[in-house]
């Protein structure tokens, strides 16, 4: 596999740059209420660039109509990514696309190789222009009925955006709560969720398939429908086991509440930062294994972030045969490589030591709670955007100094472009020797 790095610096530096600009114009006077910190312009940009829904701000309060258009249109360039934003506008003017550009096109959309690129691009625009049309059409139509019909459609195309791109910011001040036990938002934005987690090489094999375009759906697809399903229905398990009786969280619902909050509570896990119940109110045990699916993520050439469906399941896989005593690991009757699971290990063992030195070095400097700290920090790094509040409508990070706004914005940052990516910025590519030594035993 090769990996381009100079590529990959290009796509971390117009992250950068993105919410830079963005930071500039939401503190600008018409942008914001009140006042509004340059660090917590920062915060928000990154949020909504990186998509995660971590706020040191009240959406709907704190920010006027043209902040909010603000916050959105970073969310979809954060969604897509702005470098494949230009050269989509490039192939919209029928601009010649170098190879330089297509070397960061395909590492911006996690495709292995240069072939039909462009064509590829073009899909996945059309894709998200019809994904979140008709959410933005299922949303309007719920949301006219509690509101004026202008209001709704400009409420109905924020949240069809944000979910699409799991992004999870809201401008209703407790978020998705209100809704709790309304079906259609507890349907419609799970889903969009989902479809932008899946990734856009999933999406497009299964349209494909089901079109009868495709004879076998590839290894990748499959394992990411078969973790994205398993995953799903594991966070409902826990939440509902753990919660069913607790009187702070589920205990006062009725059954039907309980498993639509479940739901909602359980696909937000991974990617998105939407939530229906409020989760200060959750036991500890939930907390911690709510880490679990944060950092997992969403899967590869999504709009989500994590450690990734794949490299879990890779690491899963790996692992069972290792302790098998069998070298040759296999899922759905194909072989997978040594090397995916050895960079499935190394990009879990990575993500982790960020994870956890970002998490005790702000316990030590916030002295905040442990646990709150680390579902932060995991919040933050998995582009998750769930927190257990300030005691108010903001999230955790909003108790924090600059410095540890500081550690979570960049802990965002990373999540976004991704572990191995960012981790081969700031260690750089390894090349490859000719030299080859004896090998040398060691015993496990």
């Amino acid at each position: 596999m090769v990996i381009h790095t100079r590529e990959i610096k290009l796509i971390l530096f117009s992250f950068i740059v993105v919410i830079f600009v963005g930071a500039l114009l939401l503190s600008l006077p018409f942008a914001h209420n009140g006042e509004l910190r340059f660090i917590d312009a920062v915060f928000t940009a990154t949020s909504a660039v990186c998509v995660t829904g971590l706020i040191v701000k009240d959406t709907p309060v704190d920010f006027t109509s043209f902040g909010h258009a603000i916050i959105l249109t970073l969310i979809q360039l954060g969604g897509l990514g702005y470098m494949t934003a230009v050269t989509f506008l490039a192939v919209m003017r029928k601009q010649k696309i170098n190879h330089r550009d297509r070397l960061i096109l395909k590492e911006s959309l996690n495709q292995p190789g240069l072939d039909g690129l462009v064509r590829f691009l073009k899909i996945v625009f059309a894709s998200i222009v019809i994904i979140e049309v008709v959410g933005m059409i299922i949303l309007t139509l719920r949301f006219w009925a509690d509101m004026p019909f202008a209001k709704a459609l400009w409420f109905g195309t924020f949240h069809a955006i944000s979910a699409f791109n799991n992004a999870g910011f809201s401008l209703f001040r407790d978020n998705m709560m209100g809704y709790r036990g309304d079906l259609i938002i507890n349907l419609a934005i799970p889903f969009l969720i989902i479809l932008g987690g899946l990734g856009y090489v999933a999406l497009l094999e299964i349209y494909n398939f089901r079109r009868n375009r495709l004879v076998r759906i590839s290894t990748h697809t499959k394992i990411v429908l078969w973790m994205t399903g398993i995953l799903i229905l594991l966070g409902m398990f826990f939440l509902l086991s753990l919660e069913w009786n607790n009187p702070k969280s589920f205990g006062s619902m009725s059954t039907y509440e309980k498993i639509l909050a479940a739901w909602f509570a359980s696909v937000n896990y991974r990617t998105a930062g939407f939530n229906s119940i409020d989760f200060s109110t959750l036991t500890d045990s939930n907390l911690f294994f709510a880490t679990f699916f944060m950092m997992t993520g969403g899967s590869p050439g999504g709009t989500a972030g994590g450690i990734k469906t794949t490299a879990v399941a890779l690491a899963l896989i790996g692992m069972w045969y290792t302790l098998r005593g069998d070298s040759n690991a296999h899922i759905f009757k194909r072989s997978i490589s040594p090397y995916q699971i050895n960079k499935a290990y190394a990009v879990i063992f990575v993500a982790s030591i960020y994870v956890v030195v970002s998490t005790v070095i702000l316990s030590e400097v916030e002295h905040l709670p442990f646990l709150r700290i680390l579902f932060e920090t995991t919040s933050a790094f998995g582009t998750v955007g769930l927190s257990t509040g300030d005691g108010g409508v903001l999230s955790y990070s909003a108790l924090f100094s600059d410095a540890g706004k500081l550690n979570i914005i960049i802990l965002m940052l990373m999540g976004r472009v991704g572990v191995f990516a960012f981790t081969i910025i700031i260690v750089g590519k390894a090349v490859e020797s000719r030299i080859k030594y004896a090998e040398g035993k060691v015993i496990i």
